[in-house]
């Protein structure tokens, strides 16, 4: 079947680039993970199979380890994205759009413009922070997280009519052990709630299983569990294998010197995260000795689509960019994609 689909791919490449140039293509497409791919006059031509978000770096790879002098790209999916990041780089890469046989330039989309969080989700940070964990916002998103993963949510809910103004005072008015005791894990303020857990799931089973909990106690536990397991020397778990550029985020921010730095802290990435599996780089910012401001790209493992991420990273700040990474994790590949970058950046390395 995958040998089939292979075939198909090189059948409709070979179409796509014959009806664009106007004549045979007598040269082969190469069956590629997830699509196909030529060289046809000294210019890449490759066709990306379902979702494209993620192709750029991996064509810009293809293109110049095959001797390519540009690349087009052929997606039916994220192709505004992928033109917006094209732009930024001095390989020559055109995005094109599949209809029928014909191929359509596509058109670079603005970055979103990140939206503010809410006041009343805001108004919950002294729950998160009581808790030992550090509240986080990301594209209006508040939560909390503890060396970089994250352990609570703070969601919207219908209000129930179970608490009064009596009861609960305000954040800033009575301690928080007079009102925190009532605002239980599932339970309402504000409309507001506090999910706890890691990742959706993990907060719907811990709110079913343990809905009687205070929040910050039911926090506060699930912060402990998660700092021991991801520790510096913590034995192998799955908890430390989550968003492993997030946990070499926190190490950086507790030792900025590290990379030559004064001062670390997070910030948003363009995208907002679409959950913890997803392969992701987090950012942040930096301060040095003499009070510049940088941009800090954080990645673990080879991540081919590391330099197109960083793209929309410099697009967001005229601040220069440092992408830091484990030794192990800086190959070759990924040296060669940055130098293809309009805006030049530095790599740093940690151990």
């Amino acid at each position: 079947m995958a040998d089939r689909r292979s075939q198909l791919l090189a059948i409709k490449l070979r179409a796509l680039v014959h009806e664009h140039l106007g004549r045979a293509v007598d040269e082969l497409p190469e069956p590629i993970a997830g699509g196909s791919a030529v060289v046809v006059d000294g210019a890449a031509w490759f066709l990306v199979d379902g979702d494209a978000h993620r192709a750029l770096g991996g064509a810009i790879a293809w293109a110049i380890r095959h001797g390519a002098t540009s690349l087009d790209l052929i997606a039916e999916s994220a192709t505004g994205l992928l033109a917006r990041r094209a732009e930024r780089f001095a390989f020559p890469v055109a995005v094109w759009y599949p209809v029928e046989r014909s191929l359509l330039p596509a058109v670079a989309e603005p970055l979103p413009v990140e939206p503010a969080a809410a006041p009343a989700h805001l108004g919950v940070r002294e729950v998160i922070e009581a808790s030992g964990a550090t509240l986080v916002v990301e594209h209006g998103v508040v939560t909390g997280e503890v060396r970089g993963l994250e352990v609570c949510r703070v969601v919207d809910q219908p209000t129930t009519g179970y608490f009064d103004e009596d009861r609960l005072g305000g954040v800033g008015g009575e301690p928080i052990s007079a009102w925190s005791d009532a605002l239980a894990a599932g339970d309402l303020r504000d409309g507001v709630m506090v999910e706890v857990g890691v990742g959706g799931p993990d907060r719907e089973a811990f709110r079913i299983i343990h809905g009687d909990l205070p929040t910050v106690d039911a926090l506060a536990e699930v912060v402990a569990t998660v700092a021991g397991h991801r520790a510096s020397g913590a034995p192998p778990h799955p908890l430390n294998r989550l968003v492993p550029e997030r946990l070499l985020r926190s190490r950086l921010e507790a030792a900025p010197e590290l990379v030559g730095l004064r001062r670390i802290e997070p910030v948003a990435p363009p995208l907002p995260r679409q959950g913890l599996n997803e392969v992701a780089p987090c950012v942040a910012t930096g301060v040095d000795d003499a009070g510049e401001t940088c941009r800090v790209v954080c990645s673990v493992g080879v991540d081919v689509d590391l330099i197109p991420f960083v793209a929309d990273v410099q697009a967001t700040t005229t601040d220069p960019v440092i992408i830091v990474l484990p030794s192990r994790d800086l190959v070759p590949i990924t040296r060669d994609l940055a130098a293809l970058l309009r805006t030049p950046v530095t790599l740093a390395t940690v151990d």
